[in-house]
This record gives structure tokens, C-alpha cells and sequence, in this order.
């Protein structure tokens, strides 16, 4: 391909809308162009680069057994209503109706489709396991689209679906997925790793995240020091140190504390450290009350609190339900004398001599025995896990760091089939539910975590598996016949070996070039110009080296395919 003829524009300037150093490359070396807030149009280079993303995807779905399916974008709502997920995903799904007024959906996922196409499908036992796969786009309506392709409202997502006989049968297809996730992310040069993650509104009750470390990466990801425990930060444990033995606690004590109402405020005013002090959060499950227990220093992790009490909607209670519920302003809130249920973090089990907000305007209480005093319902797990906490899997010390999520398995159990009736007959006749697990990949996200992983000042450095064009040829004297034929020759000797090559045949300055080069990052830079040739052939550096080396220009394309041959894969370790 020739770069006059490849609507290739790039930019000198970092966007001012681009945030992170991907999005930016992305932009500046003309991969995509942005439409709208969340919706991005792929340009010839971007679109070459994210069709190999797929084909990857495709070749190890195939190698895993899956069966490549592919189903509407536009779904009827009844499907979303039978599953109870229509007023779970709310404002995040896309809604619109017919011109019949028949509310239907833009398919954010397909969990409710590909079970209503199975249960249809399959009726004996013969028939499973089976797994399915479509690489589609999906619609999102983000609140707040950013970071270009890694939150967008319009991406392009492969979905895979296992049914299966048993839940042990179910494992092992979670497994197939597991390790064909691993060589999808080792083929297209990402350095990816797998972390317990929550189930969010996909449900089930097992799930790992493909993380990709990198400090633009939206998700903390907690990991220990010693052993290989690592989990999302909204799944991550914590172990806890032995309780403390106290003696008796004094009778509680009311504290005025006007205008105080802030954790920091209260431990400041009361001249007491923040793990002395107990939080307490009002939260609307499901439109009913619950308060929440946390030590002053920590934070709720609602994605834990929302999973333990099975809610489909939680939210922080609003003023007017803090007020009927307590008695008090916000700020003040306590667990003595609440009649709610109250959930307290398992850090407080045996808590003495704490301070909590009164339920009462402008005070607090002090001396609080938690066992005592209020009436908790149940002791959880409640809190963030954070950087100094211990491994739940061994003594060793927590850390936390960011990672960008690439992909995501689900073991959903029988949730969906549940919903749908999606049964088989077994040996015996019999009709038993189906066990599911679902299994997705952002393709479009996988693009940009390429790119926010493997760059340097310059621009992109494309692994050879997904770069748009294996060799950036820079002509540098297009004007000089016998430069342009050697030029065109090892162009066409490429081409013919199975090396892709986009030509640079400009009517540019030789250091314009050479920017371009290595802002659009090719693995390989080759130059032929009259001088290198007079001086001994042409120049090829990989995108990754400082270092060139001159060849004749007979022997360059024999020398490019050796330096492109792949180096020897060590085979990825499987196992959970």
C-alpha cells in the first residue's frame, strides 16, 4: 500500500480531548477519528490493526471448540424482563421502540438471546457440551464516555456461551475459555494477568478479569508480594489480625459535636484515630433501608454489599430517608437504636469502646460496644481492600496497582437457564437445567491496551501479530527513478513472501518521514534513498532498536522475513 493512497493524516499535536497516552497515538497516527462522545470511526490503518485482533480471537475460539454464531444487535425487551435484567442495567442500556410502540433494547450483551436460541436448540444430552461465540458491537450508554476506545458507548466485543450437563462438566469448558483467554492475549503482545473479579450484573458466582497492567488502567487491582492472589479491587479479601481482648466498656456517652460530621472532622474534634470511630452508611437495597458498618479509616465496597445481599439496584440513601430513618441530619447517623438491619464490616466484630454518629443532630455517642449496643444483623465482608492489607491465602502483604480489563469468564451456573427453562433430557429421559458460563473480550479495548502497553516517546510499538503493516518503506527520493524501482521492487519481493509493507512514497522532508515512521510504529523501518544505496544498499531498524543495519538491496527482502519470523511460543500455564 502506498501511504498517497491510504488516508493516513497524521497529527503533530496531542488532542486536547485525549487523556491518556493511547488515546492520543490513537488519534495523532490516524487509527480512528471521533464522531461524538463515545462513538469513534476506525480509519484504513486502525481497521487493518483491529481485523488481526479478531482473527486472533477467532483462531483460538475455533481451537477451544467454540462454534462462531452471530446474533441481533436489536432485542426485544420481554427477554430482558424474563431474565429481571431490564431494571438492573437502568440507564446503561440503550432503549428505543418500534413502530408498533414495542420496546426494544440495543444489546449491551447476549446472555439473554443466545439462552432463548439454546433452549430452542438443544433438548438431549447428545447435544452438550456446546460453546458459542459472535465477535459483534455492543451499545452502552456511558455516563461519562473516556479514554477513546476503553469507555466508549460503541465498541466491539467477542461473547462466548458454554451449556453444559453438570457443574463439573461446566468447569472444565470454563477452563477451555481460561486458557484460550491466556494465548489471545500472549498472541496479540499483551503481558496480561487473571484476578478474582465480581460478577456485577452478568451474575453467576465465579469470574475472572484479564487485566492489563498499566497506570492509565481504570480498575485497582490488588495483588500479594508473596503468593500469586490477585483480585479485582471490587472482589479482593483481606485477612484479619487476631481480635483484640478488652475489658468491660463504660456505659455509652453523648458527645456534642456540632456542625461535625465528616470522619476526618469527628476524629479531629474528638482527638481519637479513625479506627477508633465506626461508619455508618444508609443505603437503599432494592428501595428497602440498610446501614452499613465500616471502621472510620475504611470504605464501603458497595459492589460486595450489593453481591451479599443479593440487590438488584443499591444506592446511598438520600437526606429526607436518612432523616425518617434516623431521626438526624446526614452526618449523624449510628447504629444504636436503629430498626433497620445493619451490616457491619467482620473488622468490628467484638468492637468496644468506639465512637458512632447518635441518630441524634449535632452529637455523637462514645463508649459504644458494637455487641452490646446495637443490634447488627450480620458481620461481612464490607470494606475496600487496600495497599498494607494481609493476603487472605497467606501472611504475606497486599499491593495495589491498575490494570485496563481486556476480558472477562463468568461460571453464571444456572441463573439464565433458570429464567428460560433451558433444559435437556438426560440418559434416564429426564429434563434437567443447563449449566452456563459466559466468556467476553473487548476487541476494540484489546486495540488500545495494545497500544497503552507498548510505546515509547515516539509514538506506537506494534507487536508484528497486530501492527497495521509489518515494514514502514520510506522512499526518500520519490523524484529519483532508480531509487522509486529499487523502492517498488523490494516492495512487490515483500509482498510476495506474505510481508505487508506500506510504501511512504510522499513528496516529504526525509526527517517528516522518519516521525511518521515511528509515531505509526511498524515493527520494521526500511529506507532506500540514492545515498544509502551508493554507500551499500538499503536500512532497516526495528521499531523497537536504536541500532540500523544496511543491506544490499537484493538481499533485503530474505533479511526482513528473518527478522519477522516469529521467536519459538512457550506454551502458557493452565490451571485456575
Amino acid at each position: 500500500m502506498r501511504w498517497t493512497r491510504a488516508l493516513i493524516s497524521t497529527l503533530r499535536d496531542d488532542p486536547q480531548e485525549a487523556e491518556i497516552v493511547s488515546h492520543k497515538l490513537m488519534l495523532r497516527s490516524a487509527l480512528i477519528r471521533k464522531l461524538s462522545g463515545g462513538l469513534y470511526t476506525f480509519l484504513p490503518l486502525g481497521l487493518r490493526a483491529l481485523r488481526k485482533v479478531e482473527r486472533i480471537v477467532r483462531e483460538e475460539m475455533n481451537r477451544a471448540g467454540a462454534l462462531e454464531i452471530l446474533m441481533p444487535a436489536l432485542q426485544p425487551s420481554e427477554l430482558w424482563e424474563q431474565s429481571g435484567r431490564l431494571a438492573a442495567m437502568g440507564p446503561t442500556m440503550f432503549k428505543l421502540k418500534d413502530r408498533a410502540e414495542r420496546l426494544m433494547a440495543l444489546g449491551p450483551t447476549h446472555e439473554e438471546v443466545v439462552t432463548d436460541l439454546i433452549t430452542r436448540e438443544i433438548n438431549s444430552y447428545r447435544q452438550l457440551p456446546c460453546t458459542v461465540y459472535q465477535v459483534q458491537t455492543k451499545f452502552r450508554d456511558e455516563i461519562r464516555p473516556r479514554f477513546g476506545l476503553m469507555r466508549a458507548k460503541e465498541f466491539i466485543m467477542k461473547d462466548a456461551y458454554s451449556f453444559d450437563t453438570s457443574l463439573d462438566a461446566a468447569d472444565r469448558s470454563y477452563q477451555a475459555m481460561y486458557d484460550a483467554y491466556v494465548r489471545i492475549f500472549q498472541r496479540c503482545g499483551l503481558r496480561a494477568k487473571a484476578v478474582e473479579a465480581d460478577t456485577g450484573d452478568i451474575g453467576g458466582k465465579w469470574s475472572h478479569e484479564f487485566m492489563v497492567m498499566a497506570e492509565a488502567g481504570e480498575d485497582g487491582i490488588v495483588e500479594c508480594a508473596d503468593c500469586s492472589y490477585a483480585a479485582n479491587q471490587e472482589r479482593a479479601e483481606r485477612q484479619l489480625p487476631p481480635a483484640a481482648v478488652t475489658g468491660a466498656t463504660p456505659a455509652v456517652q453523648e458527645v456534642s459535636t456540632p456542625g461535625v460530621r465528616t470522619m476526618e472532622q469527628v476524629a479531629a474534634f474528638l482527638k481519637c484515630p479513625p479506627t477508633k470511630l465506626i461508619k455508618t452508611l444508609l443505603y437503599l437495597a432494592d428501595g428497602k433501608p440498610v446501614a452499613a458498618l465500616v471502621p472510620g479509616d475504611r470504605d464501603v465496597n458497595e459492589h460486595k454489599l450489593k453481591r451479599t445481599l443479593g440487590a438488584k439496584r443499591l444506592e446511598l440513601a438520600d437526606e429526607a430517608t436518612i432523616r425518617q430513618v434516623t431521626g438526624a441530619a446526614v452526618g449523624f447517623a449510628g447504629p444504636v437504636g436503629l430498626t433497620i438491619p445493619i451490616y457491619a464490616d467482620q473488622a468490628l466484630r467484638g468492637a468496644t469502646a468506639c465512637f458512632t454518629g447518635a441518630n441524634k443532630d449535632d452529637t455523637h455517642l462514645g463508649n459504644v460496644d458494637l455487641a452490646r449496643d446495637a443490634q447488627v444483623t450480620e458481620y461481612l465482608d464490607l470494606v475496600i481492600v487496600g495497599a498494607g492489607d494481609t493476603c487472605p491465602r497467606c501472611p504475606g502483604t497486599l499491593r495495589v496497582a491498575r490494570g485496563i480489563e481486556v476480558g472477562h469468564v463468568f461460571k453464571l451456573g444456572t441463573k439464565y437457564s433458570e429464567a428460560f427453562q433451558t433444559k435437556y433430557l438426560n440418559e434416564k429421559g429426564q429434563a434437567e437445567l443447563m449449566v452456563m458460563g459466559c466468556y467476553g473480550i473487548g476487541v476494540t479495548r484489546t486495540l488500545q491496551a495494545v497500544i497503552e502497553q507498548s510505546h515509547d516517546a515516539d509514538g506506537i510499538i506494534w507487536p508484528a501479530a497486530v501492527a497495521p503493516y509489518h515494514v514502514a518503506l520510506l522512499l526518500l527520493d520519490p523524484k529519483d527513478a532508480a531509487v522509486t524501482a529499487v523502492a517498488e521492487k523490494l516492495a512487490a519481493e515483500l509482498e510476495a513472501i506474505g510481508v505487508e509493507v506500506l510504501l511512504d512514497d510522499r513528496e516529504e522532508r526525509p526527517g517528516v518521514k522518519f516521525k511518521d515512521a515511528d509515531l505509526i510504529g511498524l515493527p520494521f523501518r526500511v529506507v532506500v534513498g540514492a545515498k544509502g544505496l551508493a554507500k551499500g544498499g538499503v536500512e532497516i531498524k526495528a521499531r523497537t532498536s536504536k541500532e540500523f543495519q544496511v543491506v544490499p538491496a537484493e538481499q533485503a527482502a530474505a533479511r526482513i522475513a528473518e527478522l519477522l519470523a516469529p521467536a519459538p511460543q512457550v506454551a502458557p500455564p493452565t490451571g485456575l
